[in-house]
């Protein structure tokens, strides 16, 4: 740690979560709390359910009831069992929070084969090994560019200069968007995620709804009738709209394929970007061996994936009875599968609440889901991860997170508003 730097290995509130977790009693539980996410308190919640009820029922909340499945190997039968755990957005879709049916919007995440797999093959392509070369140098350049533009000395935004500004690079480009107008994708994407809340981004579902509709179809609409006209290319926009099974989707299904892909190809890696900075500073062991060794970037970037865990849950509804972890779930129950706390179940990964560089089996983590809803872009998330961090070890000693960040207010995208910090350079 630097002289002067803030402690930020242990939250202030840490104690107070512990002793309000473990007082109060389990019919009671309600993880899918955003507040405990948002004051980062969330952790000893779910380490009590893993002991003591790891298939748990809420019976009552803003979400309605809903279980909780939060130990590794109960959550892996529940996401590779798509013929039982359904993913159908018209049976409330893939978060715990329900949008009302007359906002359900599908979109292939929230589908079921077979239109799942037609629809998730159509865009597959973009994220090809082949493709994955050609957009490496790309990122490269504009990861150093990024990089190279930061104030060394000074305090900085860490998520908004480098982890939302490098991503949304990246999805103008798959999108094949008007660069200059990047920020908008980002800016739809944080719309899509917010909870609607007094002095929140969106205060008002109708206003939620008129940006999304009034703002991003419209803009993405314009695009398809351009793309639609001219031959086949390799961005996101043109494949859905010369796909076989897509061309022929309505305004609703096109804006939620829109949505998903971008808060898909935005939040994971941003918030990857931002946690694996933090994740450093709170084990400056781990920094100091970094740099001494930048071939263990390969291993850090799924451990800062795990760490992370950027989207801390998916929901499934039960479409039959079937029993999970000793309990029976009935046809038609909620079920949130929570990433965050399969990530840190001891009985599967060792050690799971040490942030450790260079794990023997650093992949095993919950992070991408699995089954036929694992992330579709999920090397691209690593690759430009590993780009991130390979340039900035080539240019500066430490990067020092400078005070607590402010994290997002919700329970499924686990992520960052602001992270200040400094750069020091070396010598």
């Amino acid at each position: 740690m630097a002289d002067g730097a803030v402690d930020l290995s242990r939250d202030a509130n840490a104690d107070e979560a512990r002793a309000r977790a473990y007082a109060t009693p389990l019919k009671d539980f309600h993880v899918g709390d955003p507040v405990l996410f948002q004051t980062n308190s969330h952790w000893p919640w779910f380490e009590r359910l893993r002991r003591e009820a790891p298939v748990h029922y809420c019976p009552q909340s803003e979400f309605g009831p809903y279980w909780s499945v939060t130990r590794y190997n109960d959550i892996m039968a529940v996401d590779t069992n798509h013929a039982v755990f359904s993913s159908d957005s018209a049976l409330g879709g893939i978060t715990i929070r329900d949008a009302k049916p007359e906002l359900r919007r599908p979109s292939f995440i929230s589908m079921d084969p077979p239109k799942h797999d037609v629809q998730r093959k159509t865009v597959s392509p973009i994220v090809s090994p082949m493709n994955l070369a050609t957009m490496e140098p790309i990122i490269r350049e504009r990861a150093a560019r990024i990089l190279d533009s930061l104030p060394v000395g000074e305090d900085f935004d860490w998520v908004d200069r480098v982890s939302v500004e490098l991503t949304t690079q990246m999805l103008a480009t798959l999108f094949d968007f008007p660069f200059e107008e990047r920020r908008r994708l980002t800016y739809w994407s944080d719309v899509a995620t917010t909870q609607p809340l007094p002095g929140a981004l969106v205060e008002t579902e109708d206003q939620k709804q008129a940006i999304l509709v009034g703002d991003c179809l419209k803009t993405f609409t314009d695009l398809w009738n351009v793309r639609v006209n001219q031959p086949p290319a390799g961005d996101l926009v043109s494949m859905l709209a010369h796909g076989e099974a897509t061309r022929g989707m309505n305004p609703d299904e096109y804006l939620g394929n829109i949505i998903l892909l971008i808060i898909g190809g935005n939040d994971t890696t941003r918030n990857s970007i931002s946690g694996g900075l933090l994740a450093l500073n709170e084990n400056p062991d781990q920094y100091a061996r970094l740099r001494a060794d930048p071939g263990l970037i390969t291993s850090m970037v799924p451990e800062i994936i795990r760490w992370q865990t950027p989207l801390a849950h998916m929901r499934r509804t039960a479409v039959a009875d079937i029993e999970v972890g000793g309990q029976t779930l009935k046809k038609g129950d909620k079920v949130v599968m929570w990433y965050v706390s399969g990530n840190r179940d001891d009985e599967v990964i060792e050690d799971p609440d040490a942030f450790i560089i260079d794990r023997e089996r650093p992949r095993q983590h919950l992070s991408f889901g699995f089954g036929i809803h694992r992330c579709v872009g999920n090397r691209l998330a690593e690759m430009q991860l590993k780009i991130v961090w390979e340039e900035i070890l080539k240019r500066w000693d430490f990067i020092e997170v400078v005070e607590p960040p402010k994290r997002v207010r919700s329970s499924f995208v686990k992520g960052y508003e602001r992270m200040m910090v400094r750069i020091h350079p070396r010598g």
